[in-house]
């Protein structure tokens, strides 16, 4: 039988929330029914690259140093496409959109668009050339209601929008206490801390000189309370800066951008998010499998993952200080955060496994394919 050729584009292979789900969601697709091949664009960024050619995808740089040129290298990927005879395309975040809506245009191959985050938080050049191509696609999903929801309010496409919520590998994300000890012993952390941690690209949404804070005021009430924070990004040089302000250089660390996350979440015993806006988080999801316990704001779709003193402890974004409460409540209550930690993961695996993700994408898949 003819494998299905489907080419995942996507403007840089480094470790975000969208970039993880590649190589993930490859390991779960029959490779007897499916072949994968991936374009990026940023040479730099290119850190799932032998992730995803360990999971069996074909992975081919085109390039680019701005956005711009990325658009000029839709001729190339034309070429792929036919030379390939791919027989469909899956383009994740809004510039590889743009250039694959030129390649639907010019092709007519069918394109999927994953959509990452809320209209209203892109910048005006980015909302504009939205609204101009959208329905230069076949299908765009959401992933979390709220960011489907901001599509028809912002856009109001003619093509069909689905939600199809993130979803996260629970076999592989399982908690491993003895690998958790053994980084809290590389890092000089106390066997015994409460390790509060958070995985994240450093850029504006995050808030992370405002979680710095948060964890200012728990770390000055609990001395043996410490931090990992996990990542890199724009605004490292500001973190690193307030770090050295509130005085926590020893009690926060960061680790730096790391391929494999799993021995620090092993390590945390909370997750904190202080996110102005989020899509759906997949690092949320991660550190949920790994049975952290989940303190966050609200933004987008993180309030259709956690239910306020269900799963985890939710405030509202604009009151991102509360975050501080939350924390010192788990802290205090050895019981109630060995609950939460285990609701969390009962959550992703009840909810959001990334099998259940994986099969409603080759329906979509294949439901494209046979419209052709």
């Amino acid at each position: 039988m003819k494998k299905i050729k489907i080419l995942h584009i996507i403007k840089s292979l480094g470790r975000g929330g969208a970039e993880m789900l590649l190589p993930e969601t490859l390991k779960l697709h029959d490779p007897s029914r499916f072949e994968f091949h991936y374009i990026y664009f940023l040479p730099w960024k290119n850190q799932l690259v032998k992730n995803i050619e360990n999971a069996g995808g074909k992975v081919t740089c085109l390039p680019a140093k701005n956005n711009l040129m990325i658009l000029k290298q839709y001729k190339n990927i034309i070429k792929y496409v036919r030379g390939h005879q791919i027989d469909l395309i899956h383009a994740h975040l809004p510039w590889a959109g743009f250039v694959s809506r030129f390649v639907h245009r010019q092709t007519g191959i069918p394109v999927v668009y994953s959509e990452h985050n809320m209209q209203e938080r892109y910048h005006f050049a980015t909302k504009y050339l939205n609204k101009f191509t959208y329905n230069w696609q076949s299908l765009a999903l959401g992933v979390s209601q709220d960011v489907s929801d901001s599509i028809q309010k912002n856009i109001n496409p003619k093509i069909p929008v689905k939600t199809l919520l993130n979803g996260v590998n629970t076999e592989y994300f399982q908690r491993d206490e003895k690998s958790g000890r053994l980084l809290k012993k590389q890092l000089n952390i106390p066997h015994d801390a409460v390790v509060v941690g958070n995985v994240a690209v450093f850029r504006f949404q995050k808030r992370l000189v405002e979680w710095l804070q948060v964890m200012k005021e728990v770390i000055d009430n609990n001395p043996n309370v410490y931090g990992l924070l996990v990542g890199t990004g724009p605004l490292e040089e500001e973190i690193k800066t307030a770090l050295s302000k509130f005085g926590l250089q020893d009690k926060i660390l960061l680790p730096g951008l790391q391929t494999d996350v799993k021995p620090y979440f092993n390590a945390m015993d909370i997750f904190m998010m202080s996110s102005s806006f989020e899509g759906l988080p997949i690092a949320l999801l991660e550190a949920m499998s790994m049975a952290c316990a989940i303190v966050t704001t609200d933004a987008g779709g993180i309030k259709e993952v956690i239910r306020h003193e269900r799963d985890g402890l939710l405030c509202p974004v604009n009151d991102w200080q509360k975050l501080s409460g939350l924390l010192q409540k788990l802290i205090n209550d050895q019981k109630m955060l060995k609950t939460y930690q285990q609701n969390a993961r009962k959550r992703v695996i009840d909810s959001f496994s990334l099998e259940t993700m994986v099969y409603h994408l080759e329906e979509v898949y294949l439901s494209l394919i046979n419209m052709k």
